[in-house]
């Protein structure tokens, strides 16, 4: 008997068509040149959705460089009649179909331009886009459409659920003073502590893909993405940690600095990306032992605190670990899902 392909169990998914809005009368695929739109809408709906954090607009711009996406098909962007960007929103599928195929969505509506029917257009666009090119894939594995909504932001919630997304996942972000004391840990026999370097750049997302194959959620980060953010301009080396076992690295903790965040915050401050452990090296307390490092370096460097967002469900206990690490949770975020 033949497997069903996703577009089999999906059924009919033409083109979406144009979101359409009186007050919003220019919609088009977007272009390199609508950078700087895009992350003004982003700059403003982070004020108010995300206050603590933005998103760098290098982000934005590394987007418009990686291969598995086509910001030409896949992100619509629109205008007020006077030109203002007012909204925006993506579709992309994840580079990595190992073991299933994920379209995230994305995107921001303007906080002026809010409460008036933009966002239930953009999110109709996305959605019908995400399901699109689940279908076309041409894939048997299953097929996974994905959002966040943070927590304050209940009205981007309720339109991603009005399409069959539920959310499956909270995540929490939590804060450390750096200021209070960290407690020495030993490191253990045949074990050693380095800094992340350039050159290690491969056999850390070899870690990171072990250390994380597990995790709710994750798939593998494929060799360009991950190329950006470790050969990007906020990652850290000093402030980030690997624990060698021979020429292995099979722990890390991996920290980035945007100065333009610390405003937002009150206090400069390193944000840990990642922190993992290989499968094979689990419970010797080298996840503790790599966080330790990485903030006594943040420490060293004058800076005032350290951030991370943590899922609250996580198996391997990492919100307890966190929290006896002396972070604190602040803010929440919840992921949205519908699988076919």
């Amino acid at each position: 008997m033949t497997e069903q392909t996703l577009a089999d169990r999906i059924g009919l998914a033409p083109e979406p068509a144009m979101p359409q809005h009186p007050d919003v009368p220019t919609w088009r695929m977007a272009t390199p040149e609508d950078i700087d739109a895009m992350h003004g809408i982003s700059t403003a709906a982070g004020r108010v959705d995300h206050p603590t954090w933005s998103m760098p607009r290098e982000d934005i711009a590394d987007t418009f460089e990686m291969s598995h996406i086509d910001h030409s098909r896949d992100t619509v962007i629109g205008f007020a009649a006077d030109g203002t960007p007012v909204a925006y929103g993506s579709a992309f599928v994840h580079p990595s179909r190992d073991v299933r195929v994920q379209v995230d969505i994305a995107g921001e509506v303007h906080p002026e331009w809010r409460r008036r029917g933009v966002g239930t257009q953009v999110v109709q666009w996305q959605y019908a886009q995400a399901v699109r090119r689940l279908a076309e894939s041409g894939s048997t594995l299953p097929g996974t459409v994905r959002a966040y909504a943070e927590g304050a932001n209940d009205d981007a919630a309720a339109l991603l659920e009005r399409h069959g997304l539920r959310v499956q996942r909270w995540f929490t972000t939590m804060q450390r003073d750096l200021s209070e004391p960290i407690p020495a840990r030993e490191t253990p026999d045949g074990f050693v502590l380095v800094p992340y370097s350039s050159e290690r750049a491969l056999d850390a997302l070899e870690a990171r893909n072990d250390a994380f194959r597990d995790h709710w959620g994750s798939l593998p980060s494929a060799p360009e993405t991950w190329q950006k953010f470790v050969g990007g301009p906020f990652l850290r080396p000093d402030l980030s940690t690997l624990v060698l076992d021979g020429d292995r690295i099979v722990a890390f903790c991996l920290g980035s600095v945007n100065e333009e965040d610390w405003a937002a915050l009150g206090a400069s401050h390193v944000y840990i990306d990642l922190i993992g452990v290989v499968r094979s090296h689990r419970g010797r307390g080298l996840a503790p032992l790599v966080i330790a490092e990485s903030l006594r370096a943040a420490a060293a460097a004058g800076l005032e605190k350290a951030v991370l967002d943590v899922d609250t469900e996580s198996p391997t206990g990492a919100h307890s670990l966190y929290e006896s690490l002396g972070f604190v949770a602040t803010e929440r975020e919840r992921v949205l899902v519908r699988e076919f």
